[in-house]
């Protein structure tokens, strides 16, 4: 069954799940009210249709997409609940469980239903990369909306939050080591023993030094966006009663290195530890 679907906003995640959804036979809008060029450019080069305002795409559309900044999640669906949607709304956003209980009570006060969401992986272009994990009433429904992919949907259940709490575990790991590794190689660079302990990495792995390095550079395009999933990561933690303050630190990682969102090419590894360490 072909489905009416909006997308809160096409950012370069977000258009690719939106692209998984057209693939699968339904009709994609967004909201180019407010937007970026380079947003209008991908709506555009994926012929979503535009709504202009979200107004006008809470009327037309049955489900709602929305995959943005952990920060802005709330107040998108504060946004939606205030135009009376009441069709399905997805929040795809990398948010604690602790959030997605919050946003759940300001959607299903205003009549939708809400699907809980975890994205693991990169934007989905390639099948079997990027996984859609949902979570909620109408999970089952909302995964037929990708039967095509190349997102993998994979429902986990009618309890909200669970979701969000895998997407929270993983990050957890994936981008909380990053941080780490680029905290120790700072460190290591201020104390005088990058080299030295270079050489005891390849004791164990000949390519980690170099892979590490290349690791932390490439970080740093993304920095400013992991910030704010560092600190869902560190509340999920707390609310699981197991300190937060390591993946805290991992967002003060992340703040410093956020320099260079938008940057046309990657640092040297270099310039990413004075960032480190200038703070």
């Amino acid at each position: 069954m072909s489905h009416k679907i909006g997308i809160l906003h096409p950012g370069e995640m977000g258009i690719s799940i939106a692209v998984s959804a057209q693939n699968s036979g339904n009709t994609l809008y967004w909201v180019s009210a407010g937007r970026s060029a380079a947003t209008r450019a991908r709506a555009e080069k994926y012929t979503l249709q535009d709504a202009g305002t979200l107004e006008n795409l809470c009327a037309q559309v049955d489900a709602i997409l929305c995959v943005c900044p952990p920060h802005a999640a709330e107040e998108m669906a504060q946004k939606v609940a205030a135009c009376g949607f009441s069709g399905i709304y997805l929040d795809a956003n990398a948010i604690s469980p602790r959030r997605v209980a919050q946003i759940d009570q300001i959607l299903s006060s205003s009549g939708a239903s809400f699907v809980d969401g975890g994205i693991i992986g990169g934007p989905a272009w390639k099948p079997s990369s990027t996984w859609l994990y949902l979570s909620g009433s109408r999970a089952q429904e909302t995964a037929e909306f990708f039967s095509s992919g190349p997102v993998v949907p994979h429902v986990l259940g009618d309890m909200v939050g669970k979701a969000s709490a895998l997407k929270m575990c993983f990050a957890a790991y994936s981008k909380g080591t990053t941080a780490l590794l680029a905290g120790i190689l700072a460190a290591a660079d201020v104390l005088g023993v990058q080299d030295d302990l270079n050489r005891q990495w390849a004791q164990g792995n000949p390519t980690f030094p170099e892979n590490t390095a290349e690791r932390v550079r490439r970080v740093t395009a993304k920095a400013w966006r992991f910030t704010g999933e560092m600190e869902e990561i560190a509340v999920t933690f707390q609310d699981a009663g197991l300190p937060g303050e390591f993946h805290i630190a991992a967002s003060e990682i992340y703040e410093r290195l956020a320099q260079y969102k938008d940057s046309p090419q990657l640092p040297t590894l270099d310039d990413v530890l004075v960032a480190l360490r200038r703070g």
